[in-house]
């Protein structure tokens, strides 16, 4: 875990009305994760939606790159309390990949699943509308795997636990199902202006 680039400062004007409370801005994008980044073949790797166990559309990296592009620029914020503002982020929408699939979202509750079995839930409403992406990259360059890549989910304005990192898929699920940080205390939603960091917090 980084915690490098902390200000330290009273925050300026705009800084304090970026900033949701009790957050920090930082310079730095701080790695935290469970473990090590896995190993990611990229000739393996598939993104595949799914309602429950059956799936209804999967991609490999070639055809996962020739959906269309979405771009966002805008702050980002994460439960541990720094937040960085200006990033820069390009992926696929889930309105994009519904589309693609020819299909409509089954359910109204989502579990984002990664490559190191980490998961997380998010309702629909937090995802499409362009309110999120699938992100393969950062800054203009593709995302390294410290930051999630080859791709990471993106949902900016929920703390960043929310934006799993080297995502492998999205499951419909027919209720809001908790996961791995919910499981253990934290907010099933996670909204930073409200500050739903745990389970007690609303």
């Amino acid at each position: 875990m980084s915690t490098r680039g902390f200000t330290g400062r009273r925050p300026g004007a705009d800084a304090a009305r970026r900033l949701p409370p009790g957050q920090q801005q930082t310079q730095d994008f701080p790695v935290l994760s469970l473990g090590p980044a896995p190993a990611i073949n990229l000739d393996a790797w598939r993104f595949t939606l799914r309602h429950g166990s059956r799936p209804l559309a999967s991609w490999n990296w070639f055809e996962f790159n020739a959906l269309p592009r979405t771009r966002w620029h805008g702050d980002i914020h994460c439960v541990t309390t720094w937040s960085k503002f200006g990033t820069d982020w390009e992926g696929v929408t889930l309105d994009d990949l519904l589309a693609a699939a020819g299909v409509q979202a089954p359910t109204s509750f989502l579990l984002a699943q990664s490559y190191d079995d980490y998961d997380t839930n998010v309702p629909l409403a937090d995802l499409a509308g362009g309110r999120a992406l699938i992100a393969t990259h950062f800054g203009g360059e593709p995302l390294t795997p410290e930051h999630g890549g080859p791709a990471r989910l993106l949902v900016p304005h929920l703390y960043f636990w929310k934006s799993a990192k080297w995502i492998k898929g999205l499951k419909f699920t027919e209720r809001d199902e908790a996961g791995f940080w919910e499981l253990r205390g934290y907010h099933m939603r996670g909204d930073p202006w409200r500050e739903q960091r745990y389970s007690d917090d609303d």
